[in-house]
């Protein structure tokens, strides 16, 4: 049994009337449930000062990176274009450092969606910031269309980390931002059909990310819940 530790997603905008106005961290329930599922513990790791984030990783197998707000521009060096979203800097930067201990203590890091984009940017990548003004002919944002729902495909390298997925796979998809750059760490293992890179694995270190939401779709496809499960098992 692995212990997975989640690094939170902060909420604290001050319209949530329901949390009283107070800051929350959390994590989606998918991310509990399809551990539990899988026979693993799973804790939410809260977003803290940089310099404490060895306390937590010392205690978990795992470090999963979630979805959210945007990467802020100013960790790769741009000025924020018109379109960027809600950023947090305080969050970049313990995420910054979970990957930094994650990686000296030889722990696998799975990143999602956001995660999978902090990932690229704290290795030296750098993002699109917003996919739409670069003209890229696949709608990635695919609301209203629920998160359940495959809305694209993506081509994958059937000889990388998502050898268990199909060479063609259809993916559901709720990300405005992408790699533009991809990190030299890094490298690209699934793409989708206007280039937009879908996933990325470690050259040398315990590291995937995948851009879409495994999250929102395991318990009906099972290609999905077998990235939570190699990562919880075989990384």
């Amino acid at each position: 049994m692995a212990i997975i530790g989640i690094l939170g997603t902060p909420f604290n905008i001050i319209e949530e009337k329901p949390f009283w106005w107070n800051k929350v961290v959390y994590t989606r329930q998918g991310f509990i449930d399809v551990f539990q599922k899988l026979g693993h513990t799973a804790i939410i790791i809260p977003v803290d000062k940089p310099e404490n984030v060895k306390q937590y990783i010392d205690i978990v197998d795992r470090v999963l990176l979630t979805g959210g707000s945007d990467v802020s521009p100013i960790s790769y060096g741009e000025d924020p274009h018109p379109s960027l979203g809600v950023t947090n800097i305080e969050r970049d930067l313990f995420e910054f450092a979970a990957i930094e201990e994650a990686m000296k203590q030889d722990k696998p890091v799975l990143g999602i969606c956001r995660g999978m984009q902090i990932m690229n940017v704290y290795l030296g990548g750098t993002l699109y910031q917003d996919l739409n003004e670069a003209n890229f002919a696949i709608k990635h944002l695919q609301a209203p269309t629920p998160q359940e729902y495959p809305s694209h495909s993506i081509s994958v390298d059937v000889n990388s980390s998502l050898s268990f997925l199909p060479n063609h796979y259809m993916v559901n998809s709720f990300h405005h931002q992408g790699v533009k750059k991809l990190a030299p760490s890094l490298k690209a293992i699934a793409h989708a059909a206007d280039g937009i890179v879908e996933a990325v694995e470690g050259k040398e270190k315990r590291l995937l990310g995948v851009q879409w939401h495994p999250e929102a779709t395991w318990f009906n496809k099972k290609e999905d819940k077998e990235v939570f499960r190699y990562f919880a098992e075989d990384m």
